[in-house]
């Protein structure tokens, strides 16, 4: 069983989000809720919108992550509104990198099966069904998996506990009396204070206002966002007139009535007074920014919402009211600021459009301009501004993929849609959406069948994605399509890259003549239509695949014309992967820190564009040069990175099989270098780590929290062993009779000690040395005496060290 206050000391995994405001209060809920999880492998928060559920999720996520050695991750589901996409969204918010061709749930089983980690599924209520499926399936495949959701409503599973989340404590009317101390201690007070000090500084709970305080905070029902939204007007307001207005608003809405009220009315009463406070142009801008998801930029809000009421020119300060008001979340990104609605805040403005009957329009304009920025990124691709393209298209991802929805429900968008799915190419390959490009791009491809460009691009670009998959039959079958669609309609540029995946197909299957037959196909029907991208993505294949005939000099040469077709456009992705084709051939002709510096390059931009397939081909050149080198603890430690990528990404060397015979030699030769005991603890210690020390570790050769005397150890031969493991005399002695066999109890009985003082002096050497079993320490054992036989000078002594404790 977990428990939920346990500590790991491997690195923690995970995308829970920086909390921007304090956490205030909910001691009791957070304990009960981490007690629920220690006991029970699903727990669901339950309560109205603006409860705070999620915030208290978080909270309680933040608190246990230690506990789960594989992360904790939150799976929102406000935006989602597809069923369809559950799955995907949680592989997406997991950050699996599979590009197989596996269903979905498939997927998520395999790369949940042995993890211990904790899945947050954030607002379940318009998905419960679908979630209740979802989470049972994977608690019962995967033993140290946990769930904790947030929804209305339980999810209705085995072994599911809930927790109906309760609204802030109050204080009763005698608070008025209460001293200020006292009163400070309810957490719906709490609240309102920090709130109402973050938009008017000098704000501070006093025996004058004690009594309007606390009124304020019974009249919203102790509901956090009712109290989050009503200390804003602050701003603007007295905190008398604050109590005034909430009182003529609930006088309204209940007749007269003083009753306590249901706290939806009382949510749904606050938010209409926030919508009654702003002007008619921002609630216009409110209820037309709903159909947004996920956030948006300026650029979109000015282009959506711009019409019928609205001119351009004006939306910037409608914005600015509308965060001002905080009805708009204002977040910094590198490329700028976003916006974002709290979901109850946006359904409130969704329900307002719908009144309107502007839905169908505004949702016709959000599919319009998302359409048009997918087809933008497609032109812009290849050129300078490619990163910043990769990175906008990711903060869109959510957004895209509602433009895309809305073309696949209406039968006269289906062909935009596929041309959107098909422009959208790029963003499939370099981040975590193959499988889901590749779905749309077969629901589209399933619904326009008439021989048009449209479809041939669409045949050939998920030809693409089925190669990456290793799925050769339907890339096969689908590019002789897209080839006879292509020579009825006489378009070179089809032709163009139905030959170049064809030859990649050929490639995949070892036939590298035909390939390259096909390759120059390609290149000179690409270079007709003046198509940079295909001719660098022909280049690089043709550099790969001389290489592998052996052909040094026309696969440098290639590889040279490709970087000088790249650097005229200024260019990042293919330069890239042209780096990586050309390090894979000056390594095979001996040149390994030229490799090494090619690959690096290479490896900087494809950590940029967070393309891992990219990264996993670099670490894999990367692995065989240190290899060739000699430094096979670097080398194992590599092929453990790999193991756990290709593992993520379900495609080991994917699009590059050919380059397999270069992979089982480097291990078959790291393997009888080292030793199985050495190999399988490097290869462990590389597995290991996660996304980013794995990058940080092939770019510098650093393992975190390795010592530098472990890092010479690594590196050298027995001298630089002696110099990296300065071991007492005692610790040698200890370290011989570890070798030897024996166990902590026969140690300290051998060296009349403690057994406490024999297992510190075994822990101290395994940090010494950078090790983590006793296997490695008698390894490291035999390798000292072998080094003696040949250089008796590193024999290490006594007087080799001057800490001689004992």
């Amino acid at each position: 069983m977990t428990s939920v206050t346990g500590t790991s000391k491997r690195q923690q995994t995970g995308n829970l989000p920086a909390e921007v405001t304090s956490f205030v209060g909910r001691r009791h809920e957070v304990a009960e809720v981490k007690q629920l999880l220690s006991g029970s492998r699903a727990v669901t928060l339950t309560g109205m919108g603006g409860v705070g559920k999620t915030r208290l999720a978080l909270r309680v996520a933040h608190e246990v992550r230690r506990a789960f050695r594989d992360g904790v991750w939150l799976v929102e589901l406000a935006v989602l509104e597809s069923p369809d996409l559950l799955g995907q969204a949680v592989v997406e918010a997991l950050e699996i990198r599979d590009h197989s061709a596996d269903p979905v749930l498939q997927i998520l089983i395999e790369h949940l099966r042995d993890k211990q980690a904790l899945i947050v599924l954030d607002n379940c209520e318009h998905l419960v069904e679908e979630c209740a499926i979802l989470a049972e399936t994977l608690l019962r495949s995967a033993p140290e998996l946990r769930i904790l959701a947030t929804s209305r409503q339980a999810l209705g599973i085995a072994g599911e506990q809930t927790l109906p989340v309760p609204t802030l404590a109050l204080p009763d009317l005698e608070g008025a009396r209460q001293s200020v101390e006292s009163l400070m201690q309810f957490d719906a007070v709490r609240l309102f204070t920090e709130r109402a000090k973050a938009v008017l500084p000098t704000f501070a709970v006093t025996e004058d206002n004690q009594s309007l305080v606390t009124r304020i905070c019974r009249r919203l029902d102790g509901l956090p966002l009712g109290i989050e939204l009503a200390a804003v007007r602050l701003r603007a307001l007295s905190v008398q007139q604050l109590l005034d207005r909430l009182d003529d608003r609930f006088r309204l809405l209940t007749a007269g009535s003083r009753a306590t009220l249901p706290r939806h009315q009382t949510l749904r009463a606050l938010i209409d007074w926030s919508y009654g406070l702003c002007s008619d142009k921002e609630r216009l801008l409110w209820e037309r920014v709903s159909v947004f998801a996920g956030g948006l930029d300026l650029d979109a809000a000015e282009a959506v919402c711009s019409v019928d009421g609205i001119d351009r020119d004006e939306v910037v300060d409608l914005v600015i009211g509308l965060v001002d008001k905080s009805v708009l979340i204002r977040e910094e990104y590198r490329l700028g600021v976003r916006y974002r609605l709290l979901e109850t805040i946006r359904q409130y403005g969704r329900d307002c459009l719908v009144e309107s009957g502007q839905e169908a329009v505004m949702k016709a304009r959000h599919r319009d301009y998302y359409r048009d920025l997918a087809a933008q990124a497609r032109e812009e691709l290849f050129g300078p501004s490619q990163v910043d393209w990769f990175t906008r298209l990711q903060l869109e991802h959510a957004n895209l993929r509602a433009a895309l929805e809305h073309c696949f429900t209406e039968p006269s968008e289906v062909r935009s849609g596929l041309t959107m799915a098909t422009d959208m190419l790029y963003h499939w390959i370099t981040s975590y959406y193959l499988g889901e490009g590749r779905r749309w791009l077969d629901r589209g491809l399933a619904a326009d069948t008439d021989p048009t460009r449209v479809r041939a691009r669409a045949l050939w670009a998920n030809s693409w994605l089925a190669i990456i998959q290793a799925d050769i039959t339907a890339a096969t079958t689908m590019l002789d399509e897209s080839r006879r669609i292509g020579e009825q309609l006489e378009d070179d540029s089809v032709r163009g890259y139905v030959a170049l995946y064809c030859g990649m197909i050929a490639m995949y299957g070892g036939d590298a003549e035909y390939a390259i037959k096909l390759y120059e196909e390609a290149l000179s029907l690409l270079r007709a239509v003046e198509d940079p991208v295909g001719m660098a993505l022909a280049l690089i294949r043709l550099s790969l695949a001389h290489s592998y005939l052996g052909d040094s000099a026309l696969a440098i040469s290639l590889g040279d014309d490709c970087l000088a077709v790249c650097d005229s456009y200024g260019e990042g992705w293919h330069k890239a992967y042209t780096m990586m084709a050309l390090g894979v051939e000056v390594w095979r002709q001996g040149e390994a820190e030229r490799a090494i510096d090619l690959e690096k390059q290479s490896l900087a931009v494809n950590r940029s564009l967070d393309d891992p397939l990219g990264v996993g081909v670099n670490l894999e050149v990367l692995a065989w040069v240190a290899a060739t080198q000699g430094n096979f603890q670097r080398a194992a430690r590599l092929l453990g990175i790999l193991e756990t990528l290709w593992g993520s990404i379900g495609a080991p060397l994917s699009g590059y099989g050919h380059l397999v015979q270069y992979h089982d030699e480097c291990e078959r030769r790291t393997r009888k270098a080292l030793g199985e005991p050495a190999f399988n603890s490097a290869f462990r210690q590389g597995a290991r780590l996660g996304y980013d020390d794995a990058i940080a570790f092939a770019l510098h050769d650093e393992m975190p929290g390795e010592t530098q005397a472990a890092k010479q150890a690594a590196k050298g031969g027995p001298a630089a062993r002696k110099e990296a493991a300065p071991l007492t005399r005692r610790e040698m002695e200890i370290a011989g009779l570890v070798a030897q066999g024996l166990t902590n109890k026969e140690i300290a009985a051998s060296l009349v000690i403690a057994q406490r003082t024999a297992e510190g002096h075994i822990e101290h050497i395994l940090n010494k040395l950078g090790f983590n079993s006793r296997a490695q320490i008698a390894v490291w054992v035999g390798e000292q005496a072998r080094a003696v036989d040949e250089d008796p000078a590193s024999r290490q002594t006594p007087g080799d060290s001057g800490n001689q404790g004992a």
